[in-house]
């Protein structure tokens, strides 16, 4: 904080001090900032759109997955290009509530997906988190949030 705010006064005083030689040096510093300011907000909406045309479904299917993972993931990748890695968060919801009824502990499944070429399925078996006391799966819908991931240039 304090070599942060030396810079600052720094660069003020050579400002005023000399602003022939500094000014242009401080636009193009600006510039340059810019510039990559401009690139990570591209980055980031790109990877968003990417994971937004990631296909991700959970369904609560104990007659089709094993006892201790009742949990089927179904994934497709929409994209045109391959899919890297994905992680996810498992959540919970009673039909028409917005309350998470999952509990997010440290001792929770951490949920990941394959590497997944363009158009291609995945589907999987995963355990359930944990849930408040009181509810039981069969009632509940699962949905995936908090998705990261990357894909290939």
């Amino acid at each position: 904080m304090l070599i942060g705010a030396l810079l600052i006064l720094t660069w003020l005083v050579l400002l005023l001090r000399y602003p022939a030689k500094a000014l242009p040096i401080s636009l193009a510093a600006v510039f340059g900032l810019g510039l990559v300011a401009l690139w990570v907000v591209w980055q980031d909406n790109r990877e968003s759109s990417q994971l937004a045309r990631l296909d991700l479904r959970l369904s609560y299917a104990p007659d089709q997955c094993p006892a201790d993972r009742p949990l089927r993931v179904q994934m497709k990748n929409g994209n045109d290009v391959p899919l890297q890695n994905v992680r996810w968060r498992v959540a919970a919801y009673a039909p028409g509530d917005s309350v998470n009824l999952s509990e997010n502990t440290y001792s929770a499944p951490r949920y990941r997906g394959p590497e997944l070429q363009p158009g291609a399925d995945w589907s999987e078996c995963v355990p359930l988190p944990p849930l408040r006391s009181g509810y039981r799966p069969q009632s509940l819908e699962f949905r995936a949030e908090q998705l990261q991931g990357s894909f290939a240039n």
